[in-house]
């Protein structure tokens, strides 16, 4: 057992039996290295081991603290088994509603997609966009046409390397944004009528872009920990002809599941067997909460048939829309497809983000971005479990900013959303998050905003769950 782990024992068995009680604060890191003579990073890991394992939590500017006790809630958060058959999706009119009502001004933002604008560097950015379009030559502008600006796409395979994936520079395709870069990657290695495995909830607007191409969805049973069950796709791989798999193995949305490394090659080598493409979703995989950088599918991907789509937007520039695809054996697809369409990803914008990421500090801000969210996250959770009633169960991510809460049987999250509407509180509802609306009981709720937005309203939402469960729809 490592240093940490065995230091980690050591204050479960505390928190166990009683010694350190709900609400204590743990001591800090200085005090810990001084009393325990252990190193600060030993300490910082034991921590960051119990706060996944929902024992501690931390709280901005004080400390860590033990956990509220959880009997109240449920245990275990079970996700349960889609149908096996393939389906046509029409979701589109649903989510446009939800996200129409979410964004209102005055709406405390639990169903928003985004975190807070506070936890990024956006003065730095408008800088660095003035001194770089400043110094940009008129002539090189045609340099940031599809594939994208040279120098940025140097930036972005020079991190993969670092992260150990394998790829060329000639493989990305900077666009606008990663959803641009989903939806093309999509279209892609499909046809109309064709079918694409996806997990089961998946984020909504995979199953919007299934939508609009007129393609099926095949919905794989997902697990709030693991994620996508592999075992379950490679039988459907067996049994009918898929076209592409568009799957989140790193943090996803909306469970917020992490699925372990062994079990990406296993993913990777599986689809490679059936010669299926894997579109991987990976705009949160810098916002983890460890101590490294989860590797992406992509990384076992030696066949070329993992585009693996990412973008800035979620962990340094929200609203500057650059993102990208390395798109392996379709790189030349995926180019042509976007010089069709909107044939380059904002100038500005590609320059703004290639100086400041030439200037130093991306890093600084992701361990500060990390910790925020960290310590958002923990308070979210200990919230909900003070709020809401017995029979909630909810996921413990360990990176991100989503929370998958499961309601109390009997209450429609979709009732829930109205009522939290007129309460001034947005959330998602998990009828989005399926093509046949299945998780009518759940929500997906955003913990990135700061704590004065997100814990009074999670209190109030809290409050409405029970007075609904009281009252008959």
């Amino acid at each position: 057992m490592k240093l940490y782990e065995q230091y980690a024992a050591e204050i479960t068995a505390l928190i166990s039996n009683g010694q350190l009680r709900p609400g204590e604060r743990l001591p800090s890191v200085r005090e810990a290295r001084a009393r325990r003579g252990i190193s600060a990073s030993t300490i910082f890991q034991a921590y960051q081991r119990l706060e996944r394992e929902g024992l501690i939590h931390t709280r901005p500017q004080s400390g860590f603290y033990v956990c509220a006790a959880r009997s109240a809630l449920g245990d275990e958060l079970a996700v349960t088994a889609p149908r096996a058959e393939a389906n046509e999706v029409e979701v589109s009119e649903l989510v446009f509603e939800v996200l129409r009502a979410a964004r209102s001004s005055g709406i405390a933002p639990l169903g928003s997609a985004f975190p807070g604008p506070d936890l990024f560097p956006l003065p730095q950015l408008a800088r660095a966009a003035a001194t770089g379009l400043r110094r940009l030559a008129p002539n090189s502008i045609v340099e940031n046409i599809s594939p994208g600006n040279p120098r940025l796409r140097d930036q972005i395979a020079t991190r993969y390397r670092l992260d150990g994936v394998r790829l060329q520079t000639d493989e990305i395709v900077i666009g606008n944004g990663a959803l641009e870069g989903l939806n093309a990657a999509l279209q892609a290695v499909t046809q109309p009528g064709d079918t694409v495995a996806i997990e089961s909830p998946t984020f909504y607007a995979a199953l919007q872009a299934i939508e609009r191409l007129k393609l099926k969805a095949l919905e794989i049973r997902t697990d709030a920990e693991t994620g996508i069950d592999i075992q379950a796709l490679g039988e459907a791989l067996s049994r009918q002809r898929i076209a592409a798999c568009w799957l989140m193995p790193t943090f996803q949305n909306p469970l917020g599941s992490l699925m372990p490394e062994a079990r990406k090659r296993e993913l990777v080598q599986l689809l490679r067997q059936h010669e299926v493409p894997l579109i991987e979703d990976d705009v949160y995989a810098e916002l983890y909460f460890g101590s490294q950088r989860p590797r992406p599918a992509k990384a076992f991907d030696e066949a070329g048939l993992v585009l693996h789509c990412s973008s800035f937007s979620k962990c340094l520039a929200p609203g500057y829309r650059v993102g990208w695809i390395a798109a392996g054996r379709y790189a030349q697809r995926i180019q042509r497809l976007t010089l069709m369409t909107t044939m380059a990803a904002s100038v500005p914008a590609q320059v703004a983000v290639l100086h400041y990421l030439e200037e130093g500090g991306y890093d600084r801000h992701l361990r500060r971005l990390r910790a925020a969210l960290m310590a958002r996250m923990s308070a979210a959770i200990q919230a909900i479990e003070s709020a809401f009633p017995a029979g909630t169960r909810l996921s413990r991510p360990r990176g991100g900013y989503f929370v998958w809460v499961a309601l109390p049987p009997g209450l429609d999250a979709m009732r829930l959303h109205q009522a939290a509407l007129q309460a001034g509180i947005g959330i998602a509802p998990g009828h989005i998050f399926s093509p046949d609306h299945r998780f009518a009981d759940c929500i997906r709720i955003n913990c990135g905003h700061p704590a004065a937005d997100v814990l009074p309203a999670l209190q109030q939402l809290g409050a409405l769950v029970h007075a609904l469960l009281r009252t008959p729809a």
